[in-house]
């Protein structure tokens, strides 16, 4: 698996959700990286943002990485819109456990859960 891998899909619909979805390890080296795609996630979009990040992919997460997908959030809803976050990996959990954040990041399952606002009941 490239750990630098990340790539962007458009879902072609009446909601026009993008989905985002980075594979290996989400940290200071690869955050840049992040942070365009999620901008490229949010640019060009007819209506408010509404972006899906799946880090089912994503095997390590830092706080550099939470820090973009909490800008990326922010400027969604700024506009109207949404950010969700698709996770599946405790490590994951426990980050945003350490820092707070479930409450701004609750998990979703899978992308359809998210695309249908379908909080996931347990904690990975």
């Amino acid at each position: 698996m490239d750990i630098h891998r990340m790539d962007l899909h458009r879902r072609i619909g009446v909601s026009k959700i993008k989905v985002v979805r980075p594979e290996g390890e989400l940290d200071l080296m690869t955050a840049p990286r992040f942070r365009d795609l999620l901008r490229r996630g949010h640019r060009r979009s007819a209506g408010p943002p509404r972006l899906i990040v799946d880090l089912g992919a994503v095997t390590f997460m830092d706080c550099s990485a939470l820090r973009e997908l909490c800008d990326a959030q922010a400027w969604a809803v700024e506009q109207g819109g949404w950010l969700r976050v698709v996770h599946d990996r405790r490590g994951i959990a426990t980050l945003l456990r350490a820092t707070r954040l479930t409450g701004r990041f609750p998990r979703y399952a899978t992308v359809r859960d998210a695309r249908c606002d379908q909080m996931a009941n347990c904690s990975p």
